[in-house]
């Protein structure tokens, strides 16, 4: 009866340590497959579109006379107090075909950085071209430094010192 008692207990610790392992065995994960590729046609991808053409002021020439196409025929950066002061502004676009939005602006001033007089021209320029602006007082200038500013869309690109006499 000892033994079969021994036997009935090495049988249950049997049992309960192949529960036990069974208890503490690690699930494995389900294997989840892929979707389904895709049979709809992908689209090449669309290229970037072209920089837009831009503006450039390439020269500003001073003078007491402009011509028809705007471009100074009397240069000069020495004035009398009557003249009629004029800034040509040269400007050029990266694509000569096409036209691109552009503010010019010219601000004169005296010696002292005080404001003689400010411009501005919209313009939509294509290829080549010139801008003018001028100044003039029937009092006259006094004499003195002066300068013009030129900004493109509002940041100052060039500039010009000249003096009346």
């Amino acid at each position: 009866m000892m033994i079969r008692n021994r036997l009935q207990y090495a049988i249950a610790a049997a049992l309960l340590a192949s529960l036990a392992l069974v208890g503490c065995k690690k699930k494995e994960e389900a294997v989840v497959a892929p979707p389904p590729a895709s049979t709809e046609p992908v689209a090449p991808a669309t290229p970037p579109p072209a920089p837009a053409a831009t503006a450039t002021v390439t020269s500003v020439d001073l003078g007491t006379a402009v011509g028809a196409d705007k471009k100074v025929s009397a240069p000069t950066a020495t004035f009398k107090p009557t003249d009629t002061i004029y800034a040509s502004v040269a400007t050029s676009t990266s694509d000569p075909a096409a036209a691109v939005p552009a503010k010019l602006g010219a601000k004169w001033t005296y010696q002292d950085g005080q404001t003689v007089k400010e411009d501005s021209a919209d313009a939509t320029l294509t290829g080549a071209g010139n801008t003018d602006f001028s100044i003039n007082s029937p009092k006259g200038f006094p004499a003195g430094k002066y300068k013009v500013e030129i900004s493109l869309d509002g940041a100052v690109v060039q500039t010009r010192d000249f003096e009346v006499k």
